[in-house]
C-alpha cells in the first residue's frame, strides 16, 4: 500500500526506528536502524506486512534493498522477520552473488537460515535477481571491500586501491594483492 514515507527520525531502537510525518509516528522495523540519525529527515521505502494479528511496517533506505527483501519473503519458509536480518548482516550484492553461485554456506550464516531454507532460496531465486545494474565486478569489489573493512582498513583507502586489483583472480588472491597495495 505504501511506497515510501518521508519524515524526521524521532527514535532509534535496536531493531526499529520511529519516523514522524504529519505529526504521526510510524514504528518501522529496519535492517540497520543505527544507519539513520535521530532528528534528520529521510525518505524510507516501506513494505506493509498485514496478517490476522499484526500490521507491521518494514523500512529500507534504498529501492534495491526493498526489492531484494520482497523477493526473499516470496521464498517458501522465509518470512519478513527472517529476511530482515539477512539485509542487516549481508550486502545486497553479496546475497545475490551467493544465490547465483549456489553458496549455501554463505546463506546459512544468517540467523535462522538452515540448510533447507538456504536451498529453497537458491531454488526460488537463482537467475531472477541479476539485473543490469549489478555486474560480477561490482559483486567481487563488494566482497573484497567487506574483507578489507573487516581487517580494519578505511573505506577511503580501499576505494583508492580496488580499481588496481585484478578482478579475474580468486577472492583470496585479490585480498593478498589489495593488502600489498595498501601497505605501500
Amino acid at each position: 500500500m505504501f511506497e515510501y514515507l518521508k519524515g524526521r527520525i524521532n527514535a532509534i531502537e535496536s531493531n526499529y526506528i520511529v519516523l514522524e510525518t504529519n505529526n504521526i509516528g510510524f514504528k518501522i522495523y529496519t535492517a540497520l536502524p543505527y544507519s539513520f540519525n535521530e532528528g534528520d529527515e529521510y525518505k524510507v521505502y516501506i513494505y506493509q506486512h498485514i496478517r490476522e494479528d499484526e500490521n507491521t511496517l518494514f523500512g529500507f533506505k534504498t529501492k534495491e534493498d526493498k526489492s531484494l527483501f520482497l523477493k526473499l519473503i516470496d521464498v517458501k519458509g522465509l518470512g519478513p522477520k527472517m529476511a530482515l536480518p539477512m539485509l542487516a548482516t549481508g550486502s545486497t550484492s553479496g546475497i545475490i552473488d551467493a544465490i547465483e553461485r549456489e553458496n549455501i554456506l554463505y546463506l546459512k550464516k544468517f540467523p535462522k537460515i538452515g540448510d533447507k531454507v538456504a536451498r529453497q532460496i537458491i531454488l526460488d531465486l537463482k537467475g531472477k535477481l541479476v539485473s543490469s545494474q549489478i555486474n560480477k565486478n561490482d559483486i567481487i569489489n563488494d566482497e573484497l571491500t567487506e574483507a578489507l573493512v573487516s581487517l580494519g582498513y578505511k573505506n577511503a583507502d580501499i576505494k583508492k586501491i580496488t580499481p588496481k586489483v585484478d578482478s579475474s583472480l580468486t577472492i583470496e588472491d585479490q585480498i593478498k594483492e589489495a593488502l600489498k597495495l595498501l601497505l605501500k
